[in-house]
């Protein structure tokens, strides 16, 4: 039929589209659903295009609260989010929240803008080795030869991205491809990716474990985030129970089974570390929160059984009793199974429990003492024991800063899983306001009323404190609790800064760790149109929280003062070896 004869067809065959507006298709085709960023050239037409699509752009004030948001968006839904960054700086600036989600084993795409193939090695605006810097901080880097190869390459780097051991993804896509226009009939777009493959443990490995359980005089399980990740919560607390063991959850493995579970050894838990003989790790990996598996922290002889979905993993810093390589939820399962073929419970009047039941109780009653303490300042444990009382059972917990995050982990209760984001593996501060941030749209989506509330230090909370406006601008159901000791690890009060800052004829000594006392970080919360609270008292706490708990039309900020020298109590062991300030 001569081409004239059909305009139809001829009308589709020259329908042209963007890049920008396949790289947004190509996304939602994979099932991504929220996209986070700092737009600018050349970026701006792709977050456009996936909001035209229907993809949740939420634009932020930093690169890294970016990409801190995004990746908390794959720990919490199974799905990666997208960040998206402009390029040279921009990228620069997400790398922490790659190196961020890479070692958390969170799923995060990042999509980085980058300067015109044209222009490569002339000095092209914001050149950078984007790709070849993006493969440290990531397990697949890629920039696409052309604006068809991007559905395959983002159905790549999604797949790549939750299949394995769960990680960080970087795409970098070329100035001259996000409006560049091309046939519509050129693209074939990618079907969405499976969800991952789920992997069990070799038979004769999962008996062996059992056996090495049922032996075990004074025995310990240890659930990590992996656990959570894998949605492993309904197993394992039926291993729990079943079996009548003690566990120990690693800070964000918090929740997956509640934290006020009878078998919950939280209180003891470096008691429980020390004199365990057998320990199973679910999805807990043996690094520096774990003092690495070795003595002091562990007896020379105690047996590590390990499951994780990485073989990599195996073996780190011990070697292994027994090792479980596969998906935490299924090998959880087959142990179930051998312990239903042959029912065993380890006795709960046995001289272990009785010994953690011990130590829980007089922690517990030193907690209890510190928070009972009615002199101002407040201290630590007198804000959170407060603050405990009011949570909803159902909030999201974000929580970082030193002492801030330690001392509120031991305190502040988490009763479902994957509701406690914190600095996690890479230690990271700053992660915050990103974190609350995912979580409120999560919770838009998926849970509306609940709510997220963010427990910061006063310097975690200056890594990302104007995130206070995008909290704003999206309206989300967000309470910020910034914990003031008007420094790092402790600070001064007034008095005592004044002091320092009149002392000699220069008068410009100030502490490395001091900030200025007294700050007011309420403001930067009604600067936009929040709630903000100033508090000094146990009371002034309890109305505020109360107030903001209530209201569920606006953010909030609550300013906490306390004591500038609170710390911890007397701890036998430190996370780290630390200074000796």
């Amino acid at each position: 039929m001569p081409k004239s004869d059909c305009p139809e067809r001829n009308n589709r065959s020259e329908e042209q589209v963007s890049g920008a507006k396949v790289i947004a298709e190509a996304l939602r085709t994979q099932d991504v659903k929220y996209m986070f960023g700092v737009v600018g050239i050349p970026v701006i037409e792709i977050a456009v295009a996936a909001q035209e699509l229907g993809i949740k752009y939420i634009g932020m004030r930093n690169e890294q609260a970016a990409c801190y948001a995004a990746s908390a968006i794959g720990y919490l839904t199974g799905r990666p989010g997208a960040c998206l960054v402009v390029s040279g700086p921009g990228l620069i600036h997400a790398l922490g929240g790659m190196a961020n989600a890479n070692m958390n084993c969170w799923p995060l795409i990042v999509i980085g803008g980058s300067s015109e193939q044209s222009q490569e090695t002339m000095g092209a605006f914001q050149e950078f080795p984007q790709v070849e810097a993006c493969r440290l901080y990531s397990k697949f880097s890629v920039r696409p030869s052309s604006i068809e190869a991007i559905p395959s390459i983002i159905e790549k780097a999604v797949r790549s991205s939750i299949y394995g051991r769960p990680g960080t993804c970087y795409v970098d896509i070329p100035a001259d491809f996000v409006n560049r226009q091309v046939n519509a009939n050129s693209i074939k777009y990618v079907e969405c990716c499976m969800p991952p493959p789920v992997s069990m443990a070799e038979t004769s490995a999962v008996r062996m474990a059992a056996s090495v359980i049922r032996n075990a005089k004074q025995p310990l399980l240890i659930i990590g985030k992996g656990a959570a990740y894998a949605r492993a919560e309904a197993s394992l607390r039926k291993l729990v129970e079943q079996c009548k063991l003690p566990f120990l959850p690693t800070p964000m493995g918090k929740g997956v089974v509640p934290d006020n579970h009878p078998n919950c050894v939280s209180a003891a838990r470096s008691r429980a570390l020390q004199f365990a003989d057998v320990i199973v790790l679910f999805g807990a990996r043996l690094n520096w929160i774990l003092h690495f598996g070795l003595p002091p922290r562990y007896q020379a002889d105690v047996k590590f059984i390990q499951v994780d979905i990485c073989a990599e993993e195996l073996g780190n810093n011990v070697r292994p009793a027994v090792t479980l390589l596969g998906d935490i939820n299924a090998v959880t399962k087959q142990l179930l199974e051998e312990f239903d073929k042959a029912p065993w419970q380890y006795p709960l009047e046995s001289t272990w429990w009785k010994t953690l039941r011990e130590k829980m109780k007089s922690n517990e009653a030193a907690s209890k003492e510190l928070a009972s303490k009615r002199s101002l300042p407040m201290n630590y444990y007198t804000v959170f024991y407060h603050v405990q009382e009011q949570l909803p059972r159902d909030c999201v917990l974000v929580s970082e800063g030193a002492n801030t995050m330690d001392i509120g982990r031991t305190v502040l209760q988490n009763y479902l899983p994957r509701h406690r984001l914190d600095a996690g593996t890479f230690g990271t501060m700053g992660v915050g306001l990103g974190f609350a941030i995912a979580a409120a749209i999560v919770a838009k989506d998926r849970n509306p009323g609940q709510r997220v509330i963010c427990v910061e230090g006063d310097s975690a909370f200056g890594f990302s404190g104007m995130e206070v406006e995008t909290i704003c601008r999206h309206n989300l159901p967000i309470i910020l609790l910034v914990v003031n000791n008007n420094g790092i690890y402790q600070g001064v009060d007034t008095g005592t800064w004044k002091e320092m800052l009149n002392f000699g004829e220069t008068a410009t000594v100030a502490p490395p760790v001091c900030l200025l006392p007294n700050s007011h970080y309420e403001q930067v919360m009604t600067a936009f149109g929040g709630k903000g609270y100033f508090v000094q008292t146990p009371e002034e706490l309890q109305k505020s929280l109360r107030q903001s708990l209530a209201d569920t039309t606006k953010p909030s900020l609550i300013n906490i003062m306390i004591e500038p020298q609170a710390t911890r109590k007397a701890q036998d062991f430190h996370w780290l070896t630390r200074s000796h300030m």
